[in-house]
């Protein structure tokens, strides 16, 4: 896990200029920073910077930029399967100077093309300037684990892992994106990768699962090296999905275990993060040690079921508490590390819990994302598998009484309070975005987007999943992630979002998801025998959430002030609706969070202007 930024065109960046981004990139890598500077035949600067976080081969054999023929690269990332495409190119001949995984896939990509990417198994972001071609190439992993960002202008091309790399090379701030501020403010974080917008105006990112070539005249190719699809067995059998599931996950795990430094869990009492911590601590003999950010409403508490399974297992664990003192500044902090608001106040838990790992010494975390939505887990997935089983009568009538029995007396949405709800409408989706006509109500001007998906295939219930992987739930886990990681110089890694897991999972038919209104029913049973029974067997869904009022006391003067004081903000928002807002003694849930994403876009407009 590095840092990477650069450019490409007609500027001469200063030595001053580039010292300042590379001390902006040492939270990414503070293990070693360098960076290196070509000159086109038609007289344009090309610089690639990187800073080390060393992970893998901690030689200095492997800092960065690495050159093989006429390439030269930015890495950020791991190579899990480096191994094997190592022992690949060996046969063939190839040699190698290092132990590292970014020397094998640079000479990968030397030997095979751009045709290797879709053979690796890993997270990346890389640049690769090409000094015979003249052409700056980048990449970026199938799921986006790993963050790029592209800016260009008259003079050229600005790339970084971060915003504020750009801002850096660039000599000026970019300009806010009011609009996509508004659309998060309504819409809630599942619309904030529906399109191409960012918080800032011209700024983008490099697609998942892409690759692009700039020329020195500044033209770009752009193509996918890998489409997701869902492609069923409709023969496929139960015990075969559990038989798969198991393999490739244990696989993925293995893989994701090969470090040349120790690496921490993320752990809560859920089976996602308990299947990754047992397959760990039972299948390898792994040294587990677990961290678990500790939630006091009895609500979201998890701590019976945590300390089950670390009694059984025999791990090592740290609680972290919810500290709440200094909120606001600390919040502060953490909008300019993400040079954006702070999508949900989950992550500025997360961000303690990583601070956590980090202080005791690790340099890797280990997390369950997209289980969920590999294998069911939402509650709107209850209904879309009982649409999708709807011309099976025995098996809709008893997942529909399961559903009755276990699912309804736990959920809270209206709208999915209806077993029947997408089967009267299969395109009913207010359920999405369910305040945002009340949040729109807080805006100065008339703001609405309707909701709106992608279609990658015909079943109800899997569109939903692939839309939450790829638009919704998965790139904003990945982006807080990330960046909340890097704060602290922690390499994040998520086993499931594994390409030949994916890849086995869409083969699984959708009546085979949930059973007996158990959602993950596959991964369930998969993890039979290595997981504790006891999470196995939970019917609870669990995520970590927290009233704004446990973190802020608008009774408090100062921190009124603090909330009501001049601001951008009230650009967009009705300073008087916050403060009456702040005047009721209870907010509902919907409040809560629209009052956290009040403050996370005030403070974003006002610590992020450079």
């Amino acid at each position: 896990m590095c840092g990477i930024a650069g450019y490409f065109g007609t500027r001469s960046l200063s030595p001053s200029q580039i010292e300042q981004c590379l001390g902006l990139m040492k939270r990414r890598g503070p293990d070693h920073s360098d960076f290196g500077q070509w000159k086109t035949k038609a007289g344009k600067n090309v610089y690639l910077l990187h800073s080390r976080l060393s992970i893998i081969d901690l030689d200095p054999r492997s800092h960065q930029p690495s050159k093989i023929g006429p390439n030269w690269m930015v890495f950020n990332g791991e190579l899990y399967n480096y191994l094997e495409i190592r022992k690949e190119l060996e046969a063939k001949g190839h040699s190698f100077s290092t132990s590292s995984d970014t020397e094998v896939l640079l000479r990968a990509i030397d030997v095979n093309g751009w045709e290797v990417l879709d053979k690796l198994e890993g997270m990346w972001a890389f640049a690769i300037y090409n000094e015979a071609k003249e052409t700056l190439s980048f990449s970026r992993d199938r799921f986006g684990e790993k963050p790029l960002y592209i800016y260009r202008d008259k003079t050229g091309l600005y790339f970084g892992s971060e915003v504020k790399f750009i801002q850096s090379l660039l000599g000026k701030p970019l300009e806010f994106n009011l609009d996509h501020i508004s659309r998060y403010l309504v819409n809630g974080y599942k619309s904030l990768y529906k399109e191409d917008h960012k918080f800032y105006r011209n700024l983008r990112e490099l697609h998942p699962a892409t690759y692009a070539i700039f020329n020195e005249k500044g033209e770009e190719i752009n193509k996918k090296y890998w489409i997701p699809q869902y492609n069923p067995k409709d023969g496929m059998t139960f015990e075969q999905a559990v038989e798969g599931t198991r393999e490739k996950l244990i696989d993925s795990v293995k893989l994701r275990l090969r470090s040349d430094v120790p690496l921490a869990f993320c752990m809560s009492g859920g089976v996602d993060s308990n299947s990754l911590i047992s397959i760990a601590k039972r299948v390898f003999d792994y040294d587990v040690h677990g961290f678990t950010i500790v939630n006091t409403d009895p609500r979201y508490d998890e701590r019976e079921m945590v300390e089950h399974s670390v009694s059984e297992l025999k791990i090592r664990h740290t609680t972290i508490p919810v500290n709440t003192k200094d909120f606001l500044p600390k919040m502060r902090t953490l909008v300019r590390q993400h040079d954006a608001p702070v999508i949900t106040i989950t992550y500025f838990t997360q961000w303690l819990l990583i601070e956590s790992i980090a202080k005791h010494g690790y340099k890797i975390s280990i997390s369950g994302s997209a289980a969920d939505e590999f294998f069911t887990g939402y509650f709107d997935h209850h209904l879309a598998y009982l649409y999708e089983v709807r011309k099976d009568k025995a098996l809709h009538q008893s997942s529909r009484a399961a559903w009755m029995e276990n699912i309804k007396p736990i959920v809270r949405n209206p709208f999915l309070r209806n077993p029947d709800l997408f089967i009267e409408d299969a395109k009913f989706r207010d359920h999405i975005y369910l305040d945002a006509r009340d949040f729109s109500k807080y805006l100065k001007r008339d703001w609405f987007q309707p909701f709106s998906e992608t279609s990658y295939t015909d079943d109800l219930l899997r569109n939903r999943m692939m839309n939450e992987l790829f638009h919704e739930a998965i790139p904003v886990i990945l982006h807080e992630d990330d960046l909340n990681s890097m704060f602290y110089s922690i390499e994040n890694r998520s086993p499931f979002l594994d390409r030949r897991l994916f890849d086995f999972c869409s083969q699984i038919p959708s009546r085979l998801l949930i059973r007996d209104g158990r959602a993950k029913a596959v991964l369930r049973e998969a993890m039979r025998g290595i997981v504790p029974d006891k999470v196995l067997d939970s019917p609870r869904k669990v995520g970590f959430n927290s009233p704004i009022y446990s973190f802020l006391d608008v009774n408090d003067r100062t921190i009124r002030e603090q909330l009501l004081d001049k601001s951008p903000i009230f650009d967009l928002v009705n300073r008087e609706s916050i403060e009456k807002l702040m005047q009721k003694p209870d907010l509902p849930n919907s409040e809560s969070k629209f009052l956290f994403y009040f403050l996370s876009s005030k403070l974003f407009l006002e610590e992020c202007r450079i």
